[in-house]
């Protein structure tokens, strides 16, 4: 198959600037576009413009025409932010039947670029096989079809395959490209600059293509109406949407997530963008130096501070296709052990053993279910990984409290930090040391820094050593303390000392636990790279070296830390994650705090140290979105706020809302009152009530992780993102969905007893009191008292639930009930799945022996109704011995006659029974086999008789 690249000439030799898009554009929107873009002359701009792009001088077709080889040459240099890449190599490819990618580096000189092994993907030197593919073996000149003026004379490369849902196309002079959705002739992406409409200016909207050593900036133009999302790590007052006006700089911080409109603790270069009627598409910038995303009234720009531009684009063309197509690219999310959608509860600040086995007594106290206990840096002897405290936390006594823990089907997990403590007494450190696996200063020596232990070395994640260092190091831990998971901390990496010229004067001794440098820095002198021509945004103004490694230093194969900065968390999670299936044999859980696009793969996230506050809590929401945009859907917020101090009425609220998040922790800092839900008698009746329906949902939450891990869709979605062609969602920030079926409605501020939602057209039910809204998309005002959140289920699906109990172990091996939700129309239809597994196998894929797949569908007539389940591998949830005992049908207003299962009359055993006023018809004692396909139909007869029946 092949495909082939439109270009668009310029229309005359004094119009080659002109907006390029004659032969693309097909409707008449866009074609107002090139009606209102006149020239624009380089030499007429200041001589403090940045750069005048490039003009195309060679151009190739490859691989039968699913590739483009072109080079392109400067028009012209300036000084701006150093000088400018004589020449470049584009390399355009049709990556597959959905995504395109754009690859632009220096011809001449290697560039730094995110490491293969991280993201998978043909590397420069590959591409450019592809370039000396063009070359005749007599000859050191290029094969390519060289361009000459005038280049509105030359034809436009005739499109030979129109399969490809979108198409690449350039100008040649100055460079410009555009992706263009072939099936309405949409302009996605268009680098070429027009002239601005929204300030009426004479200006371009943005500048031409600057390519430079330390500053590469490309732009695209925007229509007005559209609606981004992503370009994290960030908490923003404005919610969810991007918002015009902002710069969203990406570089990994170690800051609180309470702090606003500044980089925190990720860098995700990876926006969704949603056009009018729902048409969604996505791009992928593959960089990981710093930089800054400008959205403007027409255009985003993003301006980085090094690399080359590698992007991907993929067509969508919804929200779901699109996040299918990203995680194909990047990496599936990791299969999470079904444990992890229990209720976790930490602290940092549970200073000994007795404090914490203190508080799962006192869960147990109150009948309060608790997963698992996480140990932050407490535990840890002088703060050092892989030690325990002998005094604080005696390792005979501390290992027996796991094993208990254990015995009770509850986990244990452990605090990690990169940073590892300089001690020749110090196996890690020694070991370390012998496999040279520690980042190097600019001169070789080792890099000085300082955190929790004092004076550290940081791993080199990049080394080829590394990996087997850190999985010998866990696995000695694992020794000690059999612990469930690891949780990485502080990767940014955090470093309490700022800058490239740090030591330790001889007459000074700083104490450990410092959260402030004892060092003396001096950086008068630094260099470029600490201080680059170009600066982005950083927090507060800040260099690039505050709190962490500085820029000069050096990883494996010379990499200076500069360009490595944002996926050294993503490197370590590769190898924790790796570590821990070699240990343990199981699937492996991490939690880690900094994260790349591609991290998903490896670990969950949270989002980092949160406020207690009412607009900390609003902000949790659009948080663990957009990490489920990004590719990490097992995220969560700390539950009642990590810093200040919590209070009554907000820790209330914020359980019901955590208790709907993918990942549900409670956790505080030491500095402030402990937050344990047991605390408030209200709080705790509030949590019983919700992490209840929690723990009932469970086979559904485990389910959507499945899925997530499938296709990439997110387990807490936008509403949007289910709902993109309904324009009023694309706005709505303070609510969210757990799949496409459960909508989350929480109250987000004080003294408040109703909250106004937006509900999607259609039925929807109260999953607590099965109360009914019919919407036609619009916002309705929802009671909710005071240990109440509401939370709907969606008609046309079918909900898989179980018994609860106070640990998963228990839940996953009681019976199986399925919520049937009908609009009540005659016709209606219900759909739903389960995914079951034995927990352990690092994959999560459906297969026979030890996982199940389940697929329900329901019907209404006028008669009744009926639910057929079959099952893929079902032998495996037939030897768990798992059964279907209740059916609950949500839309039925007549009692059944009758109920035949298989075609034959129910026994006995089988009851029936109808809610009038919920409208819930309750088939119960069914105990059909789950791993065997079956059938159950009623037949109704008006105004029969009216039973009652509980909530499911």
């Amino acid at each position: 198959m092949t495909r082939a690249f439109t270009r668009i000439p310029g229309m005359t030799m004094a119009l080659v600037r002109r907006f390029p898009v004659t032969t693309l554009l097909v409707n008449l929107g866009v074609l107002f576009l090139v009606l209102v873009a006149f020239s624009w002359s380089p030499t007429a701009v200041g001589e403090n413009q940045v750069g005048y792009g490039y003009r195309v001088v060679c151009v190739n077709e490859v691989l039968n025409g699913d590739a483009i080889i072109a080079d392109l040459d400067l028009i012209k240099g300036t000084d701006v932010y150093g000088p400018d890449v004589e020449r470049l190599q584009l390399t355009v490819r049709y990556d597959n039947r959905d995504r395109i990618r754009v690859h632009l580096t220096d011809t001449n000189s290697p560039r730094w670029e995110v490491p293969a092994d991280l993201i998978p993907r043909a590397t420069a030197q590959e591409l450019n096989t592809l370039r000396n593919a063009t070359y005749s073996p007599d000859s050191s000149k290029a094969a390519c079809r060289k361009l000459k003026v005038p280049l509105s004379r030359k034809p436009t490369i005739p499109v030979q395959n129109t399969a490809h849902p979108l198409e690449f196309s350039y100008t040649t002079e100055p460079f410009g490209f555009a992706i263009t959705r072939r099936s309405n002739g949409e302009v996605l992406f268009n680098s070429t600059p027009s002239i601005s409409m929204v300030n009426e200016s004479a200006t371009p909207s943005f500048n031409n293509m600057v390519f430079k050593d330390q500053y590469i900036e490309l732009s695209t133009q925007l229509p007005s109406d559209s609606a981004l999302y992503g370009l994290g790590e960030g908490t923003h007052a404005a919610g969810l949407r991007l918002a015009k006006g902002h710069t969203y700089t990406l570089w990994a911080t170690d800051i609180g997530s309470y702090n606003l409109e500044i980089d925190l603790y990720g860098s995700y270069p990876f926006y969704v963008d949603v056009r009018k009627g729902g048409l969604t598409h996505g791009v992928l910038l593959v960089n990981s130096n710093g930089m800054d995303c400008v959205y403007g009234d027409e255009a985003l720009s993003f301006k980085t501070i090094g690399g080359v531009l590698d992007l991907y684009f993929f067509a969508g063309p919804s929200p779901k296709a699109v996040m299918d197509q990203y995680t194909q690219f990047v990496g599936r999310p990791a299969p999470m052990p079904y444990w992890t959608l229990g209720f976790h509860q930490s602290r940092y600040g549970y200073k000994t053993l007795k404090e914490i086995e203190t508080v799962v007594a006192k869960y147990k106290e109150v009948d309060l279910p608790l997963e698992s206990m996480w140990s932050d840096i407490d535990y840890m002897d002088r703060y050092m990984d892989f030690a325990i405290n002998p005094d604080t936390y005696p390792p005979v006594e501390f290992r027996k409290f796991v094993d208990t823990l254990h015995a009770n089907d509850q986990k244990f997990m452990m605090i990690v930090d990169p940073g590892i403590k300089i001690d020749d007494d110090y196996p890690p450190y020694v070991r370390g040391k012998e496999l040279d696996v520690f980042v190097r200063n600019e001169d070789g020596e080792l890099y000085l820094g300082q955190v929790w232990p004092g004076a550290v070395h940081y791993p080199d994640f990049l080394h080829p050593n590394a990996k087997q260092w850190w999985a010998k190091e866990i696995s000695e831990f694992y020794k000690q303390m059999p612990f469930d998971g690891l949780w990485l901390d502080m990767n940014e990496p955090s470093n309490f000392c700022s800058g490239p010229n740090c030591y330790y004067p001889p007459d000074v001794v700083c104490p450990e636990a410092l959260d402030w440098c004892c060092m003396v820095c001096d950086n008068t002198n630094v260099s470029r790279w600490d201080r680059p021509p170009y600066h982005i945004n950083t927090h507060w103004n800040k260099e690039l070296y505050e709190k962490t490694i500085t820029m000069t230093a050096r990883h494996y194969g010379d990499v200076k830390h500069y360009d490595a900065h944002n996926i050294y968390g993503f490197a370590q999670t590769v190898a924790t994650n790796k570590a821990l299936k070699e240990i343990t044999k199981k699937r492996p859980f991490v939690m880690s705090r900094s994260l790349y696009p591609g991290a998903g793969q490896f670990t969950a996230h949270w989002s980092g140290d949160n406020g207690a506050s009412w607009n900390d809590l609003r902000y949790s929401i659009a948080s663990i979105i957009n990490s489920g945009l990004f590719g990490v859907p097992m995220v969560g917020a700390d539950i009642c706020g990590f810093f200040p101090s919590t209070w009554e009425e907000l820790c209330n609220r914020w359980i019901q809302v955590g208790a709907f998040y993918p990942f549900a922790r409670d956790h505080s800092d030491v500095h402030f009152g402990p937050q344990e839900l047991y605390l408030w008698k209200s709080v705790t009746h509030s949590a019983k009530k919700v992490l209840s329906m929690r723990y009932r949902l469970l086979p559904f939450l485990y389910t959507l992780l499945h899925e997530a891990h499938v296709t990439g869709s997110p387990v807490a979605r936008a509403l949007f993102y289910v709902f993109p062609e309904d324009a009023t969602t694309l706005d709505v920030s303070d609510q969210f969905l757990l799949g496409d079926a459960i909508l989350v409605s929480p109250v987000l501020s004080g003294g408040q007893s109703s909250v106004k939602a937006y509900v999607p057209k259609g039925t929807w039910y109260n999953i607590f009191d099965w109360s009914a809204i019919r919407s036609n998309g619009s916002h309705h005002v929802l009671d909710a008292p005071w240990d109440s959140i509401n939370v709907h289920i969606r008609s046309g699906s079918i909900v898989p639930m179980q018994e609860y109990a106070n640990t998963t172990a228990l839940v996953r091996r009681s019976p199986i009930s399925l919520l049937v939700a009908f609009d009540g129309q005659e016709g209606d239809s219900a759909s739903g799945d389960m995914f079951l597994d034995n927990d352990d196998d690092f994959g999560m894929e459906v297969r026979p022996k030890s996982s199940t797949y389940l697929r329900f569908k329901a019907s209404l007539s006028a008669n009744g109704g009926s639910i057929r389940s079959s099952a893929t591998y079902g032998d495996w949830a037939e030897q768990q011995g798992l059964y279907v005992q209740k059916i609950a049908v949500l839309g039925v207003q007549s009692m059944p006659a009758s109920v035949r299962i298989h075609g034959v009359e129910a026994p006995e055993s089988v009851r029936f029974d109808l809610n009038t006023s919920a409208a819930l018809l309750e088939i119960s004692g069914l105990r059909l086999p789950a791993g065997k396909d079956f059938e159950v139909v009623w037949e109704s007869t008006p105004n029969a008789a009216v039973g009652f029946v509980a909530s499911i």
